[in-house]
C-alpha cells in the first residue's frame, strides 16, 4: 500500500501544475437554426462582419464569430460552485456569464450566476460594456473563485451580464465566453483568467494548448500549463507573435498547387478558437472561390471535393497545409467551403482569421512566456 501511494505521489509530481478541460462537441448555432427553419431570416436580421471583432477602433464585436462554434467546456464560479458552459476563445480576453440581474430572453434560458448564493463573491461598482453588431452586452464586474477543471482561480474578475443583445444568445448552446487573449484587449481593464493562473502560480508553464477533434470524434481539450507529447510526435513549429493583443502572427502567402493565390505580399493572421471558419479578406475570398470551383456563396459539388487541392499557408518559412477534408463542410447532402469573406479596414492591411477549420489540423500551443504560437501537425 505504501508503495502504491508513493507511486501515485510521483505521478502527481511528474504531471505538475496542469489541468485539462474536456471540450464537448455540440451542434452549432447555425445547425440549430437550420433545423428550426430560422437560419435564412436570422442571417437577414444579423448581417455579419467578422473583422469587427479584431479592430478596437471599431469597438463592435461580431456575434457571428460564434455562430459555427461546436466546442464548449464547463467551468464553475462561486462557493458553492455554479456551473456554466463557455466558449474558450483565444480571440477575446474577458470572462462573462449571464446573471440573475438579466431579464433578456437570452439570459432566461441559460444558466445565470446568482451572487447571493456565493459566499466568496465580491461586488464592485464597475460596469462592463461589449458592443456587438446587433446591440450590446452590458453588466457589472465582480470577483469570485473560478474553477477550471480543478484549478481554483481566486478573486477572478468577471462580468455578470445584465442585458444581452437581440435574440442571438437566445439560441446559442453556450452560456458565456472565457477569453484567452492578452490583457491589452480586455474590456474595462479586466485581468483574463489565464493571466491570473500565471500570477498565482497555478500552472507549471506559462502556456496552454488546444486539440480539436475532427468530425464526430471525442477527445477535444484545452490543456493549461502543459504540452501533451502524444500530440507533438511530428515536431513543433514555433511562430513569433507580431502583436501581443490577439494571438496574431505574420503569414508570407497562401498558395494552391505551388502557385500563390492570396496574401502574396504578406499579411497578418489571428489564430482564433472562437471562430470556426477560415475568415478571408473579401478579395482573396473571391479568388479562392474561383480557383476551387465554388459558387460566390461557397457552395460546391460534393463529387468535385475529391479533386480539390490543399490550401497551403506559408508561415515563418514553413508550409502548413489544410486539406479539402478540413475546409469542406458536408451537411444534409450539400457541400460548402469552410471559408467566409470579411471586410478589413484598409489601414490595417490584410487580415486572415485561422479558425477551427485550420486548428483541427494542428495541435496548437499558445505560449505566453515566449509570445509564440506552436503548431504540430496531427495525423
Amino acid at each position: 500500500m505504501k508503495l502504491l501511494l508513493l507511486l501515485l505521489a510521483l505521478v502527481g509530481l511528474a504531471q505538475g501544475l496542469q489541468t485539462r478541460v474536456p471540450l464537448k462537441k455540440m451542434k452549432s448555432l447555425r445547425q440549430r437554426l437550420q433545423e428550426q427553419g430560422l437560419l435564412e431570416s436570422f442571417l437577414e436580421q444579423h448581417p455579419s462582419n467578422l473583422a469587427a471583432k479584431y479592430f478596437p477602433g471599431i469597438a463592435v464585436e461580431s456575434l457571428e464569430n460564434y455562430m459555427d462554434d461546436e466546442y464548449f467546456g464547463t467551468i464553475s464560479i462561486g462557493t458553492p460552485p455554479q456551473e456554466f458552459t463557455v466558449v474558450f476563445d483565444t480571440g477575446s480576453s474577458n470572462l462573462w456569464v449571464p446573471s440573475v440581474f438579466c431579464s433578456s430572453p437570452a439570459c432566461r434560458n441559460h444558466h445565470r450566476f446568482n451572487p447571493a448564493e456565493s459566499s466568496t463573491f465580491l461586488s464592485t461598482n464597475d460596469t462592463l460594456f461589449i458592443a456587438y453588431g446587433t446591440g450590446s452586452m452590458t453588466g457589472i464586474l465582480g470577483y469570485d473563485t473560478v474553477n477550471v477543471a480543478g484549478i481554483n482561480v481566486h478573486n477572478q474578475i468577471f462580468g455578470l451580464a445584465e442585458t444581452e443583445p437581440g435574440d442571438f444568445f437566445y439560441y446559442t448552446p453556450f452560456d458565456g465566453i472565457l477569453g484567452l487573449a492578452f490583457p491589452s484587449i480586455a474590456s474595462s481593464g479586466a485581468t483574463p483568467v489565464f493571466d491570473n493562473m500565471m500570477i498565482e502560480n497555478l500552472v507549471d508553464r506559462h502556456l496552454f494548448s488546444v486539440y480539436l477533434s475532427r468530425d464526430g470524434q471525442d477527445g477535444s481539450f484545452v490543456l493549461f500549463g502543459a504540452i501533451d507529447p502524444y500530440y507533438t510526435t511530428r515536431g513543433i513549429s514555433w511562430i513569433p507573435l507580431s502583436a501581443e493583443t490577439y494571438w496574431q502572427i505574420t503569414m508570407e502567402s497562401v498558395s494552391i498547387s505551388g502557385a500563390p493565390v492570396a496574401c502574396s505580399s504578406g499579411c497578418q493572421a489571428i489564430v482564433d478558437t472562437g471562430t470556426t471558419l477560415l475568415a478571408v479578406p473579401t478579395r482573396a475570398f473571391r479568388t479562392l472561390m474561383r480557383r476551387l470551383g465554388a459558387s460566390s456563396s461557397g457552395e460546391i459539388s460534393c463529387e468535385a471535393v475529391r479533386n480539390l487541392p490543399n490550401l497551403i499557408f506559408h508561415i515563418h518559412g514553413r508550409e502548413f497545409p489544410v486539406p479539402p477534408r478540413a475546409y469542406v463542410i458536408r451537411s444534409n447532402g450539400y457541400c460548402t467551403l469552410g471559408l467566409q469573406g470579411m471586410d478589413t479596414p484598409t489601414e490595417e492591411g490584410e487580415l486572415w482569421i485561422l479558425g477551427d477549420v485550420f486548428i483541427r489540423e494542428y495541435y496548437v500551443i499558445f505560449d505566453r512566456a515566449n509570445n509564440k504560437v506552436g503548431l504540430s501537425p496531427l495525423p
